[in-house]
């Protein structure tokens, strides 16, 4: 009897500690995914591949024609004509999330940039970037599941993500700080 107590005990500890080697859920590490996964279309019609910015620094932002925060678009072009020359661009993606402060058309937004601000940087095609119709290229930069840094929520145009050599995000900017700040100009030169 006490030798059927020891074997059924035994098998008992056996079948529980089978499952124990398994990682949980929890456990499991997601790759860390890169933005040159994603192609997107540019205020022309044009496809737009991330994976040809490979090498280079990137800030994506996203913009509106109509915001108090809209005159950063000088600053910005100002930063990507600095560095565009050192593995470094801009890409903006218009966005209507934000009390419909971009409103317009694809066309619409590329004249209003080009006149106001002769912004040359890309500039995709206007898209969302919250809420249920988010566009996969924010999804990314905003869950941690998917870059592997945090995850965030666009608090307003001109959000900045920075994103380094290996399509990899390393930081999200305030809406509030300037394309020329202190920490973003550090980031990239460094």
């Amino acid at each position: 009897m006490k030798n059927l107590f020891i074997y059924a005990f035994g098998i008992l500890l056996f079948w529980n500690c089978q499952g124990q080697n398994k990682p949980s859920k929890t456990d499991v590490i997601m790759q860390k995914q890169t933005i040159y996964q994603f192609k997107v279309e540019d205020l022309s019609g044009k496809t737009f591949d991330f994976a040809a910015l490979k090498g280079k620094k990137i800030m994506i932002v996203n913009t509106a024609s109509k915001c108090g925060n809209t005159p950063q678009y000088k600053d910005l072009e100002e930063l990507y004509e600095k560095y565009k020359n050192k593995n470094f661009v801009i890409v903006g993606f218009p966005a209507n999330n934000f009390l419909w402060q971009e409103p317009g058309t694809n066309a619409e937004i590329a004249a209003f940039c080009k006149k106001n601000y002769g912004v040359t940087f890309p500039m995709m095609a206007k898209i969302s970037v919250k809420g249920k119709d988010m566009h996969e290229v924010y999804q990314f930069l905003t869950q941690k599941s998917k870059n592997g840094l945090e995850d965030s929520e666009v608090g307003w145009n001109f959000q900045k993500y920075l994103l380094n050599e290996k399509g990899e995000l390393e930081k999200v900017i305030s809406p509030r700080t300037l394309p020329t700040d202190p920490e973003i100009i550090d980031w990239l030169t460094k």
